[in-house]
């Protein structure tokens, strides 16, 4: 039981942190070529995993099923849990936006292969979010058994994508490197490694044991990391940077990696599995994030989810999103990097930082230093948030080449 419980742990932060951020990996980071993506995915793995610690370590300070929001309370007080509040909700609304949006992609891209006609963004989002709705509403078990099937899928098309894709790999592409796009590309790397908020409920559920609880966080996040190490190869040896149809052209128009390798590739397998594993990886990230949105806006308007109510909050949650990506051109990829650049480096990054500082320099709450470094490296972990949060802004504004 106490193996399950550990296997268990490991899984969910792998599970959490891998979603539709992957498939933006390749465009977003590709552009710097794959030795400086490599770099960086390391770079910020390390970086949060020191904020997971941080995280963690409060989880263990503060009373049992405390959430991040009332941890911040605890620690920072009425404001910490209102800035907390509104970084969490910024984060899930940049993050259902991005979801429906590269959903409504693949729907229209898919109908045109198949049919020959491309339908609008709104017809293709409208019969999807009314299922998802419908799925949501029967609760967490309904989600749970959709999830299961999607996570599958993931894992099988990842498999096999990677199986087919690596005879047509052309090792030239992968020795290319411009440092320049390194520092746009932190944004979409941060949003891809955002796990920190089931960190509490794993604590409980490993009966507080830190040792067992660290080498959970470090194994789990170490996952995804060769995953995504795994995908950039695949799909940066075979989409050239520049050209009429490669990364950069990717970029610019906002799509998804496992779009424009298949449509380089012209390969029927490669496009029927690209399309499984980018649209299994979008609804597992969808349905995880709308739930726990629902569930906030749920707790936060103090309403019981039932009958017409329930379907209010639904459209509270998901047309926002759905009006910001039916809006923007580029919605997938510019609502991955505010929600990297802003969401989780405030919420799982800065505000952990900050409790953990409090906990320990100003309210002497007892337990445990868990993050290592003392005040040298957390003063040094916030400049680094800082750094993330100027850099991105900049880019937003036109001040750095994005």
């Amino acid at each position: 039981m106490k193996h399950s419980r550990f296997t268990g742990a490991v899984l969910l932060i792998a599970g959490t942190a891998t979603g539709a951020a992957m498939l933006a990996l390749p465009v977003s980071t590709g552009r710097a070529g794959l030795f400086p993506s490599l770099l960086t995915m390391l770079f910020v793995w390390l970086y949060l995993s020191y904020a997971a610690l941080c995280t963690l370590e409060m989880a263990i300070s503060l009373p049992k099923d405390s959430n991040i929001i009332t941890m911040a309370e605890h620690t920072l007080g009425k404001w910490g849990k209102y800035i907390s509040g509104f970084f969490y909700l910024f984060l899930l609304y940049a993050l259902n936006t991005a979801y429906i949006s590269g959903t409504c992609a693949l729907v229209q891209d898919l109908m045109e292969q198949l049919f020959s006609y491309r339908p609008s963004a709104l017809v293709c989002a409208i019969p999807l979010l009314i299922f998802f709705g419908l799925v949501l509403r029967r609760g967490v078990k309904a989600v749970d058994a959709l999830n299961r099937l999607f996570m599958g899928a993931l894992l099988l098309s990842f498999i096999l994508l990677l199986v087919i894709s690596a005879p047509h790999i052309r090792p030239s592409y992968l020795q290319e490197v411009r440092w320049e796009y390194v520092l746009p590309s932190l944004s979409i790397v941060l949003t891809a490694f955002g796990y920190h908020v089931v960190i509490p409920s794993l604590a409980s559920y490993l009966h507080d044991n830190i040792h067992k609880l660290k080498k959970a966080i470090w194994i789990g996040s170490a996952i995804p990391l060769i995953g995504y190490s795994l995908w950039q190869i695949a799909t940066l040896g075979i989409v050239p940077i520049s050209g009429a149809l490669s990364i950069e052209s990717a970029y610019e128009m906002g799509m998804s990696g496992a779009e424009v390798l298949y449509e380089l590739s012209q390969n029927s397998w490669i496009t029927a599995i690209g399309t499984c594993f980018a649209f299994s990886a979008i609804i597992t990230s969808f349905l995880g994030v709308s739930m726990s949105l629902f569930d906030f806006l749920t707790d936060g308007l103090r309403k019981k989810a039932y009958g017409a109510i329930k379907w209010k909050i639904f459209i509270l949650a998901l047309l926002p999103p759905l009006y910001f990506a039916l809006t923007y051109k580029r919605a997938f990829l510019s609502a991955l990097e505010f929600a990297g650049a802003y969401g989780v480096v405030m919420l799982l990054a800065v505000i952990p930082a900050l409790m953990t500082w409090r906990k320990r320099y100003v309210l002497y709450l007892p337990g445990e230093e868990i993050a290592p470094g003392g005040k040298v490296a957390l003063s040094i972990f916030m400049a680094i948030s800082l750094c993330f949060i100027i850099i991105e802004t900049c880019i937003k504004l036109e001040l750095l080449h994005g």
